[in-house]
């Protein structure tokens, strides 16, 4: 079993009873979307101390966990899971993932820097990733940060200093994969 340094934050039980089930890990559950003092208080204290990685789901309150954490813990890492690989017929979450894909997004973290601009919006347009969703998704998949809309993938791929010239690199090894 897959030993992992850093505490998971994850949304409830069900998430820490996923991942435990396949890795040796601790985890700081949030029991929601809203967020407490108390909870952000130890969050922090574990990011000084081991590390940690947040791993909400895929959908609106996930991401809402996602901000209200990074704007008060800096420096955190951040693990995503596709929609399609993280839901049922009738819910999406971290619990009903695989083995297969838990171990993929935990493999490919990403930590947000402070804001930085490596890549002009002018180049993100020029790229293609505005008004085009499925070429924004694949950057946002080959890049790790869960699919977002064109402002949240701008923010995403600037706080990891990504240029241009990287994004047009990983959408051509695709593309020669293909």
């Amino acid at each position: 079993m897959k030993k992992i340094k850093e505490l998971i934050v994850v949304e409830g039980h069900n998430d820490t009873f996923r991942l435990k089930r396949f890795f040796d890990c601790d985890t700081i559950e949030t029991g929601g979307d809203m967020v407490n003092r108390e909870t952000l208080d130890r969050i922090a204290a574990a990011q000084k101390s081991r590390g940690v990685i947040v791993f909400t789901d895929p959908d609106r309150p996930g991401e809402h966990i996602r901000s209200v954490i990074s704007r008060h813990v800096p420096g955190i890492k951040h693990a995503f899971i596709e929609k399609a690989k993280a839901k049922t017929d009738k819910k999406v979450g971290v619990e009903h993932a695989e083995k297969k894909d838990l171990e993929e997004s935990l493999a490919n973290c990403v930590t947000f820097m402070e804001e930085t601009e490596s890549l002009s919006w002018h180049d993100f347009i020029d790229l293609g990733l505005v008004g085009h969703a499925a070429r924004r998704e694949e950057v946002c998949r080959l890049f790790h940060i869960g699919k977002c809309n064109a402002k949240t993938c701008f923010k995403r791929l600037n706080q990891m200093g990504v240029t241009a010239r990287q994004i047009l690199e990983k959408l051509n090894e695709q593309s020669n994969c293909d």
